[in-house]
């Protein structure tokens, strides 16, 4: 970044904020303890010239802002916030619908005005567009109150034939044109936005014609000389290529899941076969990572269609399914499924086939638009949210040099990709599926896509072993509070674990089970059905190694253990830390380890996403939805909420995203009683609009003196006559539950990747005739940062933790909370430090993507 734009940034912080900033000096590369207060300067002169004195503007990145009762001036006020003024941004969204495009209109649309940008809803996509009139009409920060928790589009969506025409677009352009409007923000799927840049192509010509027509004046033409397109994906399919998750694909896959749940326990009754069809015309992602996620026995999609004698082969693989004690098959059929000379593949094609060979009882259940409906998921308005705020950056930031882009997802990084590349790598996918060169369409799709079909193959094409023994023995535990999806990873680990020939064996109760023997062999069948059972099967403890190191040095002797898989929370990390230490007195602990992070906490050094954090993410926004539609009927109520995750803000920041909160207290970000005084203000204000609800979260030891007791009393006392306050405390309600679709997959691969690592480990530690691995690779945590899954040793990640308070010394989900505090409209800051930059797909592409 350079100094100029620095001191610009920073100076809007300051200003905006009305905080005094407290930073960390540091000395010969160490972090010390004292503070150092910038004091608030009296103008914008003032500053920078104090400013001058920060030799090194990029560590300012990470400065925590603390109330103050400095107030800002309205000229200053009015200066840091100009981005916008003078701009208009138009929002549609066109094509299917999918859940969380309305999180993406209110994110554009409250982003847009904090900015200080008129912002229109233009109805029923690009016909309202053609069509003018009423269709356009001017947003509010109200109007798009209580839009997140709705499936759908709230503005509507329409096919529109009139806008494929030029005439259409002629009429469309003076419509933008007339109301000064210059940003277009499209939510749709690759029809959509090619469509937007068609129209982006063509806005010279089409403003010229006007002109000529005598529809617009030149001063119009000249102040709309340019038109700025952003386009965010609205697929339910995740069709578009250079975005691992597009809008609405997470929420379509909760809704499978639960059917497929549903089906599942009715098939076990009458040990019947069901063949599930669910959608994606051109891609098979809503099917793929279903198998994964409720452990499928096959799966049919476009992109790879099954070798010339899979009838054979399907039929033998549900016998032997059925031979290994289980009394049911599910097949995940994609509506786009195709063989290998491009006829399709109908779901009623497959229950002929098993009922006339096997005879079978199976039936036929179509999903149909039951995916595109009901609530969005948490994942889906973050998403949704994220992008929409990326949008509106984009669309400011552009200039008539500037292409097209679209804004989308990669591991957890928003980036900003040129429109016309992705869609034309989209549709390559296609070509090359026309074309039977279907290799190359499943590396077309990415990296994502790969690893699940990967996963996918090994799990459910390979014929299990049926001998017991093997190459090498390795041992799965469970280690720390229960969370949902741990279940998942056992059971991936195990079977690629015994797929690579090795003997698995599974450690009941954690570090303490292992203590005192509970181990047994686990086979094959061992695991079935555990993809979608929530806790944790194997049981788990918080019990650490350290005082039992010499009977766990014996266990693994008796057994001879020659790797061992952690899955668990910050005790798993702490437990892998204590057996690399106590490796200095027992040989026996020079083993390979790898601990797979899985808490709803979320506070696992090394990782941005752990193991069940998505599922207490979800549940906490399930509830949060129903106390905020309970409000409606009463008015003026604001309700506390406590959410676990012991010192980690992750799940209340998030939820607080995801649910509309007005605030979220949480233990990084300190906050003292101005600031709560402030927010109660905040509320009280709130309760003179039409929005008479408010939800206020807070994580359970984010202080120690402000408890959730303290705050209820607090807005309470404050509120009374004004607005009623009502606390709930949601406890382990957010421990428990069937994983999500993310969940399951998550673990599946983690737990399939992990196992892979680990065979290669202990071949490369094997030396005369044992397992001796004393390395600090040797001992490991697997992880997702940012765009990959890496392994990074324990020992590694010492100086990244904070023991005291058991989380990670930074955290990225906290560059979020700005935008939590912009869209309950809070006059803070929204630092364009960390957004994203365009990038190429072919770039993207060559990296390896997170999951």
């Amino acid at each position: 970044m350079r100094k100029d734009e620095f001191h610009l940034r920073f100076f809007m912080c300051v200003f905006e904020s009305r905080h005094v900033v407290r930073t960390t000096q540091s000395t010969a590369g160490e972090a010390s303890s004292s503070n150092m207060i910038i004091q608030m300067p009296q103008s914008k002169a003032d500053f920078l010239e104090k400013l001058e004195s920060v030799d090194d503007p990029n560590t300012v990145g990470h400065v925590p802002i603390l109330e103050t009762e400095w107030i800002m001036t309205h000229e200053e006020h009015h200066e840091a916030k100009t981005l916008g003024i003078g701009k208009a941004i138009a929002v549609l969204t066109s094509g299917g619908d999918a859940q969380g495009m309305n999180a993406a209109v209110r994110a554009v649309v409250r982003v847009g005005i904090f900015t200080g940008a008129r912002v229109f809803f233009v109805h029923e996509g690009y016909q309202g567009l053609v069509d003018g009139g009423e269709h356009i009409r001017e947003a509010t920060w109200e109007s798009v109150s209580m839009m997140l928790q709705l499936g759908g589009t709230v503005i509507g969506s329409a096919r529109c034939k009139d806008f494929r025409e030029r005439e259409g677009r002629l009429r469309a352009a003076h419509n933008l044109v007339k109301r000064g409007i210059t940003n277009l923000c499209v939510i749709g799927g690759d029809g959509s936005l090619t469509g937007a840049d068609t129209f982006r192509s063509e806005w010279s010509d089409l403003l010229n014609d006007l002109q000529k027509d005598g529809k617009i004046t030149a001063e119009e033409a000249t102040k709309s000389s340019y038109l700025n397109i952003v386009g965010l994906v609205g697929s339910i399919d995740n069709d578009f290529c250079g975005t691992d998750m597009t809008i609405g694909t997470d929420s379509a896959l909760h809704r499978i899941v639960e059917i497929v749940d549903a089906i599942t326990t009715t098939a076990q009754s009458h040990q019947r076969t069901f063949v599930l069809e669910v959608m994606g015309r051109h891609c098979g992602y809503l099917a793929l990572v279903t198998s994964l996620s409720c452990g499928a026995d096959w799966v049919f999609i476009p992109e790879c269609p099954p070798d010339d004698d899979w009838e054979e082969h399907l039929c033998r693989r549900l016998s032997e399914t059925r031979t290994r004690g289980s009394r049911l098959n599910i097949i995940i059929v994609a509506e786009g499924a195709i063989d290998k000379n491009g006829k399709p593949i109908t779901s009623e094609d497959i229950k002929n086939l098993v009922v006339k060979r096997l005879g079978y009882d199976t039936r036929v259940t179509v999903l149909g638009h039951v995916q595109r409906g009901g609530t969005p998921s948490a994942f889906d308005r973050i998403l949704g949210s994220r992008m929409g705020v990326e949008a509106v950056m984009a669309l400011l930031e552009g200039t008539p040099d500037t292409p097209a882009c679209v804004v989308s997802l990669s591991g957890n990084q928003a980036v900003r990709l040129p429109l016309m590349e992705c869609v034309q790598v989209t549709k390559d996918v296609t070509k090359a599926m026309d074309e039977k060169r279907f290799d190359e369409a499943i590396k077309l799709r990415g990296r994502s896509f790969m690893n699940n079909w990967e996963v996918y193959k090994l799990l459910a094409h390979v014929r299990p072993p049926v001998s017991k023994g093997g190459l090498h023995t390795v041992a799965v535990m469970n280690v720390g509070a229960p969370a949902a999806g741990m279940n998942a990873a056992v059971r991936s680990t195990v079977r690629i674990g015994l797929i690579q020939g090795n003997r698995v064996l599974v450690v009941h109760d954690g570090f303490e089970g292992l203590a005192k023997g509970q181990i047994e062999e686990a086979g094959w069948s061992y695991v079935g059905g555990w993809t979608g059972q929530g806790g944790s099967k194997l049981g788990t403890k918080r019990t650490l190694p350290k005082k039992n190191l010499e009977q766990i040095s014996a266990n693994i002797t008796k057994y001879n253990i020659q790797g061992l898989v952690i899955i668990g929370g910050f005790e798993a990390y702490t437990g892998g830390l204590e057996l690399m230490e106590g490796r200095k007195q027992f040989d026996e602990l020079c083993i390979p380890f790898v601990v797979i992070p899985a808490t709803v906490s979320n506070n696992v050094p090394g990782s941005d996403f752990s193991i069940g954090a998505d599922t207490a993410l979800n549940t906490i926004c399930t509830t949060c939805d129903r106390i905020k539609q309970s409000a409606a009927g009463t008015k003026r109520r604001v309700f506390i909420i406590e959410t676990m995750g012991g010192y980690c803000g992750y799940l209340a920041t998030m939820a607080g995203l995801a649910a509309g909160a007005d605030a979220a207290y949480i233990f990084e970000e300190p906050f003292t009683i101005r600031d709560l005084q402030v927010n109660v203000e905040h509320l009280v204000q709130k309760m003179k609009t039409t929005v008479k609800r408010g939800l206020v979260l807070r994580n359970e030891k984010c202080n120690e003196n402000y408890t959730t007791d303290f705050i209820f009393n607090l807005y309470s006392e404050e509120g009374k006559g004004i607005f009623d306050s009502r606390k709930n405390v949601l406890g382990h309600m957010q421990q428990g539950g069937s994983p999500t679709p993310f969940d399951r997959n998550f673990a599946t691969k983690m737990g399939a990747k992990a196992m892979n690592w680990m065979s290669g480990k202990i071949k490369e530690s094997y030396r005369n005739g044992r397992i001796f691995a004393n390395t600090p690779d040797s001992g490991c945590v697997l992880g997702m940062r940012k765009r990959a899954l890496v392994f990074q040793p324990v020992t590694e990640l010492k100086d990244q933790t904070d023991f005291e308070h058991r989380i990670p010394k930074e955290q990225w989900w906290l560059k979020l909370r700005p935008i939590l505090k912009i869209l309950a409209k809070y006059e803070i800051d929204l630092d364009t430090s960390d957004h994203a930059h365009l990038e190429h797909i072919s770039r993207k592409r060559s990296g390896e993507a997170a999951v």
